[in-house]
């Protein structure tokens, strides 16, 4: 008897029947997506350490040698790679079915991290919880139990989807209520991540069309609120506007404007790695936020077009795997995996728009490059995440169980 797969065309078809004939023969996991998510990973670990290499010799970091954050970043990718192999073992069903308490313990999280006394002030933030030697960054966790949270929700709620009481009301108080807390800390930048997370899964789980244009204009109108009304963000939208205005170029587009010149210096090929000027104190956050800008100057245009091919690659693969398992009415697993590609690729986006100038300055860093424990480890578990679902597929299309 002839096997039909829902959502599948002719060629889909005879594709999935020729597969299904040639168990052997087919990778049970996919290889290209494991070698470019690590070297993503080597790329940013070589250029944290270029440039951090002399962040030893500021007043902030006197205390630390000029290979303080090549030590911990390796540590972070392997703590990262562990936390990844053991997300790997689990079952896609199983975060399904605890995607809720999931959701709930990032929440408490982003309450422990305004407490005064368990969080750690940096520039006026409260984004990390102190934990000994180690900071935890609740909101990077927040991102992927979104993703989780919003794909059970939307599977859950599938006969609602076109109903704004039970379709959307729900979700948008959770959201809500996330992005409250991340504003609380504050951090617009991650707060605009949760909501392009959680919008982009109820698109792509059915929500009502209309409704959804509605729903975007005004949260773009809150976040154009948020902007009018808060003086140093206006202050860095007018300077993102024009970064070399009197008084911008060492005030509110201080980071923009060397960023741009890093960027400048690099030209095609770059001036060789170790070989940045504005990493020398003069572009703040360069191992963090503005790592894209040490990379343009240091490898030039190539590498900064390697880099944005591979995060492409990435994003690419999550909505390829995402399509392959909705097709074999693996909805929820088909939400997550399309969910990652959608937070690493807002997330990348975002930071590379803000290196390039293309978008107003914002600390995101950039997923699986940028110096931080918690990014990097939570990029991990993602990945792995995306890698059993693709796993599963495989597994399916041979014949077998999971």
């Amino acid at each position: 008897m002839k096997m039909t797969l829902p959502f599948f065309g002719e060629s889909e078809q005879n594709n999935a029947e020729l597969k299904l004939g040639q168990r052997s023969s087919m990778l049970e996991y996919d290889q290209a997506l494991v070698w470019v998510t690590l070297l993503l990973l080597l790329i940013g670990l070589v250029m944290v350490y270029s440039a951090s290499i002399n962040l030893s010799e500021t007043k902030k970091y006197k205390d630390a040698s000029s290979h303080f954050f090549l030590f911990r970043q390796s540590a972070y990718i392997v703590i990262g790679l562990i936390a990844g192999l053991l997300a790997f073992r689990i079952r896609v069903e199983q975060w399904e079915k605890i995607a809720p308490y999931l959701f709930l313990g990032s929440l408490f999280l982003m309450v422990v991290v305004l407490i005064p006394g368990l969080s750690k002030d940096a520039g006026g933030a409260r984004r990390w919880i102190s934990i000994g030697p180690l900071r935890l960054q609740p909101s990077e966790i927040l991102k992927l139990m979104m993703v989780i949270y919003a794909a059970d929700f939307t599977v859950r709620k599938q006969q609602y989807m076109h109903k704004l009481t039970k379709g959307f009301l729900p979700m948008a108080g959770a959201v809500g209520l996330a992005g409250g807390l991340l504003m609380l800390q504050p951090d617009l930048g991650a707060a605009g991540v949760v909501v392009c997370i959680a919008m982009g899964i109820l698109f792509l789980g059915g929500f009502n069309i209309v409704w959804f244009g509605g729903i975007a204009g005004v949260l773009a109108s809150v976040f154009s609120l948020i902007i009018l009304f808060s003086p140093w963000r206006r202050e860095r939208l007018t300077a993102y506007l024009d970064p070399w205005a009197d008084g911008n170029v060492l005030g509110k587009a201080y980071q923009l404007s060397h960023s741009l010149i890093a960027f400048g210096r690099g030209e095609l090929f770059g001036v060789g790695l170790g070989g940045s000027v504005e990493k020398l104190h003069y572009l703040p956050e360069a191992h963090t936020d503005f790592l894209m800008a040490v990379i343009g100057e240091e490898l030039g245009l190539a590498g900064v077009l390697l880099v944005t091919f591979l995060f492409y690659f990435i994003v690419r693969r999550a909505f390829d795997i995402g399509r392959q398992a909705i097709a074999t009415e693996k909805f929820f697993a088909g939400l997550v995996a399309k969910g990652i590609g959608i937070w690493i690729g807002v997330q990348a986006f975002i930071n590379m728009g803000v290196n390039l100038g293309l978008l107003p300055t914002k600390g995101l860093t950039l997923p699986l490059m940028s110096f931080g424990g918690s990014g990097i480890v939570t990029n991990c578990i993602g990945i792995a995440i995306l890698l059993r679902i693709d796993y599963e597929n495989r597994i399916l299309m041979r014949g077998s169980r999971a």
